[in-house]
């Protein structure tokens, strides 16, 4: 879970993506989107995808984004459900709450809020949960 490398970057290229919020950016309003997208400027409002989400140093979001993967390196304030993996960098600042099925936080990496972890066979919206029941009485049979 904690991931002490000091070089977590992953180069990727503005070819990986469909959308891209530039660094001198800002965006008000909600993105849906059937592909991957990355933010490097400022976006205020909700992100939903079917691909993945990064978010550079420099980007930051203040609204929920859902999404198969989110890689952070840059800020989030609000709720994220990522179904596959989360990863939040050394630079990286989540907070609101997560759920996801994986969950990466590199040394120095920030995430303030809670997590939730969601199985493999669990559907789309639903997360891992046990109901427990307390035990039941039972009556004892008096002896003469």
């Amino acid at each position: 879970m904690f991931n002490k490398n000091k070089d977590t970057t992953t180069k990727v290229s503005s070819a990986d993506f469909d959308t891209v919020i530039g660094e001198s950016t800002l965006f008000e309003g909600n993105i849906k989107s059937t592909a991957s997208l990355r933010v490097d400027g400022k976006v205020v409002g909700d992100l939903i995808t079917e691909g993945a989400v990064h978010i550079g140093k420099t980007g930051e979001v203040n609204g929920k984004i859902k999404a198969q993967q989110i890689y952070l390196a840059g800020k989030i304030k609000g709720n994220i459900e990522a179904k596959e993996v989360l990863r939040i960098t050394s630079s990286g600042k989540l907070m609101g709450d997560g759920d996801t099925k994986t969950l990466i936080v590199d040394e120095n990496g920030v995430f303030d809020g809670k997590s939730k972890m969601l199985s493999s066979t669990d559907s789309k919206d639903s997360s891992a949960s046990i109901d427990i029941e307390p035990p039941q009485k039972t009556k004892q049979k008096k002896e003469s």
